[in-house]
């Protein structure tokens, strides 16, 4: 994320308060906005966040050593000395929210919310990335989407930036609704509807679509609703849309789609896609492998069209985007004589992404004596679903053609029960206890892939295989 120049303030003190209403007698101007004293910038405004396991303001003398311009508070820490730059308020949280309000009230930059089950953070990063080939744009950092995230990213927008783009998820229902409110975008996009934290929502997909259809509620008059035409409970979104009086545009293969899918042609790296976008047809290369990501770039296509950028040139921009790490960027990592092919789409998981993750690993073409291997974690928050979601992973992995599949976490028995024994590498209790057995199988030429939920620390997996390289196995 590129930061304004120190010459050229985020925030002044004067904006700070008036935005806040908080006090600071310090006079100060911060170029950007940080919650982590870790990786704070000199120049930037800590905000000492209280949160259930760390207290932001136990770390404000730290932030300043560092450099920070001021921090945000809501107590007065220990220990500072009287003329430390603090801005008081009542409560840190809400000043950040403050802070993003005034920072979008000030912008003239078409906005864009983007939701989903699956493809938020992918397709927030698509679409940042072809708008940025046309005017400054500018996007929240990893997936910073939820109750802090999206005020944090507000609050660091750039006065200058053309187009915003901010990334909203959620758990239970009720959670979208405020980040929309708060962020008031021109152009809100719902990628896809799946069974993702159906444990909370007694309605199943039902209530998961009402609840990101809360995305259109905070949209300016006037404003777009982009929403996947083939997705389940399409319809449901498009009437909700309506009667908040969003202008209705889709995606997908549907005949009545606004962006029509025409052809689509997978490779183990790319994808090559014809499409109908309005009354154009465009041919584009895609650089991420995958349907999903393919039905993606054609959301991101609606959302350009609707924002009256150009889509020829977002379309050409789809050829350059790399791969995010743990949303399926790849990448060899040496192996002995020769190496693997990592595939880290580590981040999360639910029975859609799986399935998705499982077509890219079988477009994958191993190296010489190489296989095509799956290392799986529990897919979490699927209620009294679980087994059968999980043992349902069978019939797509053995479709992709999985030579092996390793495994780890309570709820991934089912899905070792429901395979063939000569498909399973090995089953353990988490992803520490599995790495070790998962390293002493590889041999170079595999292909793997790596994908669970967060809470299934499959980044240990990650980090196993990288840090340092994998030991060959015994022959």
């Amino acid at each position: 994320m590129t930061r304004p120049p120190a010459s050229n303030p985020l925030w002044t003190r004067d904006e700070a308060v008036a935005a806040t209403g908080g006090t600071c007698p310090a006079d100060w101007q911060a170029t950007g906005v940080s919650i982590d004293s870790r990786t704070l910038q000199p120049g930037e405004l800590f905000v000492a966040l209280a949160g259930p396991t760390h207290d932001g303001h136990d770390y404000v003398a730290k932030a300043l050593a560092a450099g920070a311009a001021a921090a945000l508070v809501h107590r007065l820490p220990e220990g500072l000395a009287k003329d430390a730059p603090l801005l008081l308020v009542a409560d840190t949280l809400e000043g950040l929210r403050r802070l993003g309000a005034a920072a979008r009230a000030r912008s003239q930059a078409t906005c864009f919310a983007v939701t989903g089950s699956v493809g938020k953070t992918s397709t927030k990063e698509m679409l940042r990335h072809v708008l940025a080939a046309q005017a400054p744009a500018f996007a929240a950092a990893a997936s910073f989407n939820n109750h802090w995230g999206v005020p944090l990213t507000l609050a660091r927008l750039p006065a200058d930036a053309r187009y915003a783009v901010f990334e909203m998820g959620m758990n239970h229902a009720g959670e979208i609704r405020p980040l929309s409110k708060l962020a008031r975008p021109h152009v809100a996009l719902v990628t896809q509807i799946a069974p993702a934290h159906i444990e909370y929502f007694p309605d199943g997909l039902v209530g998961i679509a009402d609840a990101k259809a809360e995305i259109f509620e905070g949209l300016e008059p006037g404003g777009h609703a982009i929403i996947n035409r083939d997705a389940p409970q399409a319809e449901r979104l498009i009437a909700r849309a309506q009667t908040l009086g969003a202008r209705i545009m889709t995606f997908g293969r549907h005949a009545d789609a606004t962006v029509r899918l025409l052809d689509l042609s997978l490779h183990a790296t790319c994808s090559a896609i014809r499409a109908k976008v309005g009354r154009e047809t465009l041919d584009y290369c895609l650089s991420l492998p995958g349907e999903h990501m393919a039905m993606n770039s054609l959301g991101v296509l609606a959302a350009v069209q609707a924002a009256g950028a150009d889509t020829v040139k977002a379309a050409q921009a789809m050829a350059s985007l790399e791969g995010l790490k743990g949303r399926g960027q790849r990448r060899q990592v040496p192996l002995g004589p020769g190496a693997i092919e990592l595939i880290d789409d580590s981040y999360n998981a639910n029975p859609v992404s799986m399935a998705a993750a499982f077509a890219v690993l079988g477009q994958a073409k191993p190296g010489p004596g190489g296989r095509r291997i799956a290392v799986l974690g529990d897919m979490l928050e699927l209620g009294a679903e679980r087994d059968a979601l999980h043992a349902g992973l069978a019939g797509p992995l053995l479709a992709a053609g999985a030579d092996l599949v390793f495994a780890c976490g309570p709820a991934m028995a089912a899905l070792v029960a429901a395979l063939p024994k000569a498909k399973v590498g090995a089953h353990a209790g988490d992803s520490a206890a599995l790495a070790p057995r998962l390293l002493a199988a590889l041999r170079p030429g595999d292909v793997v892939l790596v994908k669970g939920s967060l809470g299934s620390r499959m980044a240990r997996i990650v980090e196993a295989l990288t840090q340092p390289p994998p030991a060959a196995a015994s022959a």
